[in-house]
């Protein structure tokens, strides 16, 4: 994208956790300035896109998983991020189209693609929303999404733009205690627990210079976002190792520092 092209209220030369992703993911739908903090980032840390990357293809799996073997019809992906290649509801609909998939993002530039794309597709909703504002994203949710039946509730790479001083864990029972049985949270997050200091220098670059800060989690303090639900196996792990598609060998976690586990409720 050029700077020309920015929608309303958007400044272009101020870079976007979504569209610094959409860069990391190979997009398109990113400016100048996003790109030049990739740059950064990535000397800073070499596998910054690959992090992204085995999210998205965690992502990928866990929607496959939900969809196909848990049996999910519905999705609530909050912090979805720019259109790309294996959208949610490109992969639920192709275990059966009947798959209802609702987006929630609080960036302009990804609901203004969001809408454009999507515009047509069936059983897709996009709107504006922000999980800090959870109430009002259920609210809105429930316009399209029935939760007295199985929803998932998807929080890929989202958890992590939040500080300990704004209490994420509430933010998520809330989310959890909307669900009926049968209905999943699937969330992924940014570790800095790898024995690696690249991470504190990764971070600190990282909110310096974008409109959000990031603040990784251990193991223990991920896993708190699942209280109260049943962990699917094979639990909270590495992403590269959540269900790994058959054949292939996972990449080092070094690789790809992200936390990711779907719960259910019972």
């Amino acid at each position: 994208m050029t700077e020309a092209t920015a929608p309303k209220g958007v400044d272009p030369t101020v870079p976007s956790p979504a569209r610094i992703y959409d860069a990391m993911l190979g997009g398109k739908d990113n400016y100048e300035s996003d790109r030049r903090v990739l740059g950064l980032l990535s000397d800073l840390y070499p596998h910054a896109a690959t992090t992204a990357r085995e999210n998205r293809a965690w992502l990928g799996r866990a929607v496959r998983y939900l969809a196909g073997e848990a049996g999910v019809r519905q999705f609530l992906d909050i912090g979805a991020g720019l259109p790309t290649q294996e959208n949610v509801h490109q992969v639920a609909q192709a275990v059966d189209p009947s798959c209802r998939v609702v987006y929630v993002d609080n960036d302009p530039v990804v609901l203004a693609h969001g809408q454009a794309l999507l515009a047509g597709s069936q059983n897709v909703a996009v709107f504006e929303g922000d999980l800090a504002d959870v109430d009002a994203v259920l609210e809105r949710a429930r316009e399209t999404l029935d939760f007295t039946r199985p929803v998932a509730v998807l929080l890929s790479a989202v958890l992590h733009f939040f500080t300990d001083d704004q209490d994420p864990y509430p933010l998520v029972g809330r989310l959890r205690d909307a669900l009926s049985p049968g209905g999943h949270i699937a969330l992924s997050h940014g570790t800095g627990d790898i024995g690696s200091d690249d991470s504190k220098t990764f971070t600190d670059a990282y909110s310096q210079r974008v409109s959000s800060s990031l603040f990784l989690r251990d193991h223990a303090q991920v896993a708190a976002f699942f209280d109260g639900l049943e962990p699917v196996e094979p639990g909270i792990v590495h992403a590269v190792h959540w269900r790994p598609e058959p054949g292939t060998e996972p990449r080092p976690v070094e690789e790809a520092p992200v936390y990711a586990g779907i719960g259910r409720l019972v």
